[in-house]
């Protein structure tokens, strides 16, 4: 039997998702991919048979130019030194460019862009762990439609995105996710690159070669390690190699797909992502030194910490440069220029001046075609300048000619660029009209549930599940029907979407109106002030940046009012309590701060601490030595607290020693063995200790997450109960019966259900996290006595000022209404949480090596489960542990009028308004500064994190108060009787 709280929360979490979905889906809008091909073949302008492009993956620019920044760094400059060494001696058939990587950077987008020559959008990011293949026109089809031949080694995700494109006999992928192997990719390169090249050079007209050594290295310890160092002097000799191997008829296009950032990370739009290397070389000039190309067309850039500027190019201007060097059609969908040095080749500049005209031409024609399709309306804002800079072309000569279609390509990519980032702002207020309904909504169930009699709640509530439900039915059978009726004035909207929007709108409605809550002045003045602040943070971009350090503030600040309570607490036990728990609260939080991922925005007024540096991924010496003797603590630490209430015994005899405590430190060992891997501490023994790694992992979470469960579900009750004669006056016996852990019946064995999951987060978090997660569960049990404490001063306080002083003091501390401002530190706490394990509101903060905790390669929904463990799994902690804001030290009373079930309902509906809110808030800035110049820097990813902590909670609490809170309940029943609970 479903319980009614999980129905509940089940629809709760049904209208969050449906509004997240609404606005997401005219938020984040993908492109429109022309499924034409190009066919304008120019071959007056090729120069090569052949072709060679060697992807080494995360090449950042400054690897490979002679003026790196200052002070250089032993481990990644000045080591890859052959095509500066080439460009210096060859200027004619050499260059060296610094490619900007669009962003998202990530390999399948890149790879993407530089065989399309198109432009990525911000949601295909997501694609990397799961991309689809290409239809859309590219270099690699037009290569299968010349008959050219294609071989490939590397890489594997070539293969995802073009399955049939390569030779059978040509081709040795290899997998591209193990992060942990650096040399099993790029020796594949090197043993089946190599000779192809040397012995079967008519076999083949295009050979791909992507190695992944140097971006693994750069993900598992960072770009200042010495095994970069290694793979960088590893991809110098295999340069070495393919050039001594090339002939007059081939070109060698030598490129990173992306940059990376200082720890070696990438996905984002950072300067150090963006900025990826690019050399392309010939035996034979490509260029005449003796004509000068107008400047206006040869960008110049700046690498950071450096002085001299260097040639910059797009990245996906390498797409018409090999087409045409290689005498094929430029795909139809690229909107990337010709490199001029490359076409260079006459005093009056008239190769040059082809290549761009074909160019030109092929962009117009696609722009053409955009305008004459469904999507076409985009282009109308624009279309006045393109037809104006198309125009200008014919009205020049020479050089201006020159600059004028250079001028015509570029307005249109930058064009373009902005208008892929058209938002359907229908869409877009349909999800915040359902987010913002279910705000209301739940803040109507939560506050009519303290008004409902104990008796009738239950019936209460499966009332308000059947009508929203049924309210959703009719709703979503309505809005097929007006789709229908009206789908030609709704542009954009797909009758899915309609259905979603009308059942959830409708649900809400039903709900508020059903509920009828009573809007008071009290009411109004309870608003938690920390949450109304929190939100109006997304409106500044700044406050956004520096959310982190604002949640440190507002989590300190909140534990306020409970230090004024102590001060004034009748009886000098409880101002102890009061004052030394949240002293120690204080204390944890203020710690946990000391460990930070800073984002870009953020310097120079950050540091980073979680890793050993910025430009490493390795944990600092401080995590090596303090997380063992934390995994140590914290289980002693947990028995103390439940020793308070002598609710140490029973299961938490047990279960506390033999599988919570190993469980932490097998989750702790797991990362200090990965870092002596990555460390190579041990020498050459990395398959052991991966194979050990991986046994401790899959052990640690089949006993908890099985056994640990098993036991729990058996018998969770932490008490001891014993029976004794008791000798009266009288000559008659009478039984003794003595319950320990009774004060805490309720808490104490939630707190081993939730324990269970710690223990798993645990395991899933880095050793900096580690120590963070064991200061946050230490202040969370602070917490947790100290609003218990504060709580008995309040009826205490309330006995003393009331005429029924003796019947109201024999039910001291049970008779409490849920406070909304007791759940605001702990949603406070969850959010500092998240970010002191490591993470921020941007692509590159995601710890990837958290993918590889199960097994050595990809696996899927294992890795992607294991990366969502790492990133939310803190918020997940945190809406698990919200009922124990209600059941904590509560005993099992029968003449108690506390009812723990509808207030464990309403602690998680409250916390789910807390995020509910949030997300709305950041969906709302966002859709208010869609147009502002961090709108994807900032503003989106922040939605994005507030739309998946949202549902990351609505899934805590449906767990917690659906099955953790209800199995204690039912258990409790059982042992004591029919109580009520």
């Amino acid at each position: 039997m479903i319980s009614r709280e999980l129905r509940i929360l089940f629809w709760v979490l049904c209208v969050h998702l449906a509004g997240i979905y609404l606005f997401t889906k005219g938020f984040l809008l993908t492109r429109l991919a022309l499924p034409d091909r190009g066919a304008d073949t120019c071959t007056s302008l090729a120069t090569h048979k052949r072709a060679v492009l060697l992807v080494i993956d995360a090449l950042r620019f400054d690897f490979i130019t002679e003026h790196p920044p200052e002070p250089a760094s032993p481990f990644h400059h000045n080591i890859l030194t052959l095509p500066r060494e080439l460009t210096a001696a060859h200027p004619d058939r050499s260059f060296i460019f610094n490619a900007h990587s669009d962003p998202p950077t990530t390999t399948l987008q890149r790879l993407k862009g530089i065989t399309t020559g198109s432009l990525p959008t911000f949601v295909d990011a997501g694609e990397n762990f799961g991309g689809s293949s290409i239809h859309e026109d590219s270099i690699i089809h037009q290569l299968n439609a010349a008959g050219r031949k294609i071989a490939l080694a590397g890489d594997d995700t070539w293969l995802t995105l073009f399955p049939d494109a390569f030779q059978p006999n040509m081709t040795f992928a290899f997998d591209s996710f193990n992060v942990e192997d650096l040399h099993t990719v790029d020796q594949g390169v090197i043993d089946n690159l190599l000779p192809l090249m040397r012995h079967h050079q008519n076999s083949w007209h295009f050979a791909i070669g992507h190695g992944l050594g140097v971006d693994h290295a750069g993900h598992r310890v960072g770009p200042d390690h010495p095994v970069l160092r290694e793979k960088l002097e590893q991809m110098n000799t295999l340069l070495h190699d393919v050039v001594a191997a090339m002939d007059d008829d081939t070109l060698l296009i030598m490129l990173g797909d992306h940059g990376m950032d200082k720890m070696g990370n990438h996905g984002g739009d950072s300067v150090l992502e963006t900025m990826s290397a690019l050399w392309i070389y010939s035996k034979v000039p490509l260029s005449l030194p003796g004509y000068a190309t107008p400047e206006a067309i040869l960008p110049m850039t700046t690498f950071p910490d450096t002085s001299i500027p260097h040639r910059h190019v797009q990245q996906i201007d390498l797409v018409p440069t090999i087409s045409l060097l290689l005498g094929l059609s430029i795909p139809f969908n690229n909107l990337g220029t010709v490199i001029p040095e490359l076409f260079n080749r006459d005093s009056e500049g008239s190769s040059l001046q082809k290549a761009l005209e074909v160019n030109a031409a092929q962009i117009r024609r696609y722009l053409d075609s955009y305008r004459s399709s469904s999507s076409g309306k985009e282009l109308e804002a624009a279309w006045h300048d393109f037809s104006l800079a198309w125009e200008g072309i014919n009205a020049v000569d020479g050089n201006h000619r020159l600059i004028a279609l250079d001028n015509f390509t570029r307005l249109a990519l930058s064009a373009c660029r902005v208008l892929w980032a058209q938002f359907n702002v229908l869409l877009m207020g349909a999800g915040l009209a359902v987010i913002g309904l279910s705000i209301v909504a739940g803040w109507a169930l939560y506050s009519k549930l303290r008004d409902i009699a104990e008796v009738e709640w239950e019936k209460w509530v499966d009332d308000k599940v059947r009508w929203s439900f049924s309210a959703f039915a009719i709703g979503s059978a309505l809005g097929c029907l007006t789709h229908a009726v009206l789908h030609e004035y709704l542009d954009g909207i797909a009758m899915h979407q309609t259905v979603l929007f009308a059942g959830a709108i409708s649900s809400s409605f039903v709900m508020i109106g059903t509920t009828r809550p009573t809007i008071t002045l009290k009411s109004i003045k309870s608003l938690p002030i920390f949450l109304i602040l929190h939100t109006l943070c997304f409106a500044s971009n700044s406050f956004t940046v520096w959310e982190d350090r604002i949640v440190l503030f507002f989590l300190i600040s909140s534990i306020v009012p409970s230090v004024i309570t102590g001060f004034t607490a009748p009886t000098s036990r409880l101002r102890y309590r009061i004052l030394g728990f949240s002293v120690i609260f204080a204390i944890c939080v203020r710690l946990m701060a000391m460990s930070t991922v800073c984002r870009e925005e953020q310097h120079p007024y950050c540091t980073v601490t979680f890793y050993a540096s910025e430009s490493s991924s390795a944990p600092p010496l401080t995590a090596l030595l303090l997380a063992l003797p934390i995994a140590i603590a914290v289980p002693r630490v947990v028995r103390r607290i439940l020793k308070i209430s002598k609710s140490d015994s029973g299961l938490a005899a047990t279960f506390i020693p033999l599988l919570f405590a190993p469980s932490l430190i097998a989750g702790t060992m797991f990362w200090i063995l990965e870092w002596v891997d990555s460390a190579q501490v041990l020498g050459d023994m990395g398959d052991v200790l991966r194979v050990t790694r991986t046994v401790l992992a899959r052990t640690t979470v089949a006993v908890m997450l099985i056994g640990g469960l098993s036991v729990w579900w058996t018998s969770p009750v932490c008490l001891a109960i014993s029976q004794s004669q008791a000798n009266k006056a009288s000559t008659q016996e009478k039984t003794e019966v003595t319950v320990l852990g009774f004060a805490n019946a309720f808490g104490s064995p939630y707190l081993m259900f939730w324990l269970i999951f710690f223990s798993v987060v645990w395991l899933m978090t880095q050793l900096s996290g580690q120590i963070v997660l064991g200061l946050s569960s230490i202040a969370l049990l602070s917490y947790l006595e100290t609003i218990d404490s504060v709580r008995d001063v309040q009826s205490l306080n309330n006995t003393f000022t009331s005429p029924n002083a003796p019947t109201q003091l024999a039910n001291t501390g049970q008779n409490h209404d849920l406070s909304f401002s007791e759940i605001v530190p702990l949603a406070l706490l969850a959010t500092h949480t998240y970010y002191s394990t490591g993470h921020q509101s941007t692509f590159s903060s995601i710890q990837w090596k958290s993918a590889f905790i199960l097994g050595k390669t990809l696996s899927f929904p294992f890795s992607h489960i294991s990366v969502a463990i790492n990133t939310f799994g803190s918020l997940f902690l945190g809406a698990l542990a919200v009922p124990l804001i209600v059941l904590w030290n509560l005993p099992p009373l029968p003449l108690s009028p506390s009812h723990p079930r509808p207030n464990a309902l309403r602690a998680a509906l409250a916390i789910s308004l807390y995020f509910a809110v949030l997300a709305f808030g950041a969906a709302a800035c966002g859709a208010v500064l869609r147009r502002h110049l961090m709108v994807w820097k900032i503003f989106a990813p922040r939605y994005l994190g507030a739309g998946f902590g949202l549902l990351v909670v609505d899934m805590g609490i449906l767990v917690g108060v659906g099955v953790g809170a209800g199995r204690v309940g039912r258990e409790i029943r059982r042992v004591f009787g029919k109580l009520r609970v």
